[in-house]
């Protein structure tokens, strides 16, 4: 029963129509490829390391390819080509002597084409078996060590040195938080390559490497054995490495990746093209790694009005539900975002906060939505800052959202400092020891000012999303719909690393993803 007396024709009219708002551009992803993508699939083969300069290899046997054939075949057939008739021992030697231009690649024909097939369909089996194998691994650790019942406390540590993380993210679990979230060096997103193993030096964040990756995922390991209560880990899965990211989560079993179908694009200007061909696949990874996705709604209310804009929010969580759903997400893994960032001075803040959470919380009843605190209107005066956060984590346990980021009180003035940390984790407890299963109790009344606004909020969202449909959503983020920042399709970072499938493209990774039988399970191609 919707306590605001929602109408579900219109919510169901809402989905039809996001449905039909993606599907242009699940097309496009469907019939189309990156060199993150085919990158990606080198990762999940096994290829890793980097050159004494640091750029990995897996860059420059994508990149050898693309110069000699182009991508729009795949790099499945010339890179497993080329070792299955060349004298190089694996990928990593095949690597280093592509980027010394010693390499001839081709695509192969005939036999050649199908014992290629054969064997890249082996290496991308195998690399998802890995996967595998990580995501029983979390499952037999949440049955031995148990997982905390929502809402998950989520804290963010990175001072840039992945060594000093590290015992920050235990000091916070012991503290109380149930996901950890290591924040991106600032810049990462814009790195068409993914730096190689543990980095001590990073901008108001910790470089994403495998190796970084790993090494906190084992702290926390040791960390939730101690606390008895499994502790999640979060990175971000964005930018011009999305797919390989994504990958290398998977394989190191991370748990919560932060992936927006329009964050990049809004506000990080990377192509609005290569930013959904490459989420395509990320999710499809995400989906069978068991990893929950953050969305990034709550980012558009740091530059639109949050009363104004409250409806676009509700469309980017439709388009977000609609794209993750065609890559095999399910509801459980669908952590959609949303922020508490209406302007205190406004009357009746705090029931607009209300009406706004309740609604997300009623339409995506299944998902494990994530909450953000006040960030746009924090200032210099730390106690308001710290009743806001109060009202927010009251908000939140009163429109049961299940997942709680902390709010900072002197996050307007300076990076916070541990203290401050300590602050904001003892106002969540307070908080939440003392309104318990309050959600059950809460309930607008029926034509009153909660329920009249949510309604109002999913109307707007319908007549947005009719006119995303006439236009198209590469036409509606060009015009600022979405965070009012216009992004053009062909504008943006990566576009040249985007290319149109050719006939006979082969990924053996995307057709295993796709459910597809692998292709060396496939009668040989005569010649």
């Amino acid at each position: 029963m919707s306590k605001l007396g929602l109408d579900p024709a219109t919510a169901a009219r809402a989905r039809r129509l996001a449905a039909r708002a993606a599907e242009p551009i699940i097309e496009m992803a469907r019939t189309h490829t990156t060199m993150s993508v085919e990158r990606a699939l080198l990762r999940l083969a096994g290829l890793s390391g980097a050159d004494p300069g640091g750029m990995p290899w897996v860059n420059h046997l994508a990149e050898a390819v693309r110069a000699q054939v182009g991508i729009e075949h795949g790099v499945a057939l010339p890179v497993w080509d080329a070792l299955l008739t060349g004298p190089h021992g694996g990928l990593r030697e095949l690597a280093e002597a592509a980027a010394a231009g010693r390499v001839v690649f081709r695509l192969p024909e005939g036999a050649d084409a199908a014992a290629a097939r054969r064997a890249a369909g082996r290496a991308a089996e195998a690399g998802l078996a890995r996967i595998d194998a990580r995501r029983a691994e979390r499952d037999r650790l949440l049955r031995e060590v148990g997982d905390p019942p929502h809402p998950w406390i989520y804290l963010i540590v990175a001072t840039g040195d992945i060594h000093e993380d590290i015992p920050q993210a235990q000091a916070a679990a012991r503290e109380g938080a149930d996901v950890v979230a290591v924040i991106r060096s600032t810049g990462q997103s814009l790195l068409d390559y993914v730096p190689e193993g543990a980095t001590r030096e990073g901008y108001a964040g910790t470089y994403a490497t495998q190796e970084n990756f790993r090494l906190m995922r084992a702290a926390l390991d040791e960390v939730s054995a101690e606390l008895g209560r499994y502790v999640r880990l979060t990175n971000y899965a964005s930018g011009l490495c999305m797919p390989e990211i994504a990958t290398l989560a998977g394989l190191e079993r991370l748990d919560m990746m932060l992936n927006d179908c329009m964050y990049g694009i809004v506000f990080r200007d990377i192509n609005p093209r290569r930013t959904f061909i490459d989420q395509r696949f990320s999710r499809q990874i995400h989906a069978r790694a068991g990893i929950v996705i953050n969305t990034g709604e709550d980012n558009y209310l740091t530059t639109a009005d949050a009363v104004e804009a409250a409806h676009t929010v509700i469309v980017s969580q439709l388009l977000n539900e609609r794209f993750a759903h065609e890559a095999g997400l399910a509801d459980a893994q669908l952590g959609l975002g949303h922020a508490f960032e209406i302007d205190p001075a406004l009357p009746d803040s705090f029931r607009l906060e209300l009406a706004h959470a309740q609604l997300v919380r009623e339409l995506f009843p299944h998902a494990p939505l994530k909450y953000m605190p006040p960030t746009r209107h924090m200032g210099g005066n730390v106690f308001a800052g710290y009743l806001l956060d109060a009202f927010f984590n009251l908000a939140g346990m009163m429109t049961g959202q299940s997942i709680i980021l902390i709010g900072m009180m002197t996050e307007g003035i300076h990076t916070p400092w541990l203290a401050d940390r300590d602050l904001a984790l003892e106002n969540v407890r307070y908080v939440r020891a003392a309104a318990g299963r309050l959600a059950e109790d809460f309930a607008p009344r029926p034509d009153g000012f909660i329920a009249q606004r949510a309604r109002r909020v999913l109307a707007e969202s319908v007549e947005l999303l009719e006119r995303i449909c006439d236009d198209g959503l590469l036409h509606a983020i060009a015009d600022g719909t979405f965070g009012v920042t216009c992004r053009p399709p062909d504008g943006g970072r990566g576009l040249d690393g985007v290319a149109e499938r050719a006939d006979g493209y082969y990924n053996p990774a995307i057709e295993l993803l796709d459910g597809r039988p692998s292709a060396h399970h496939d009668a040989e191609v005569p010649a």
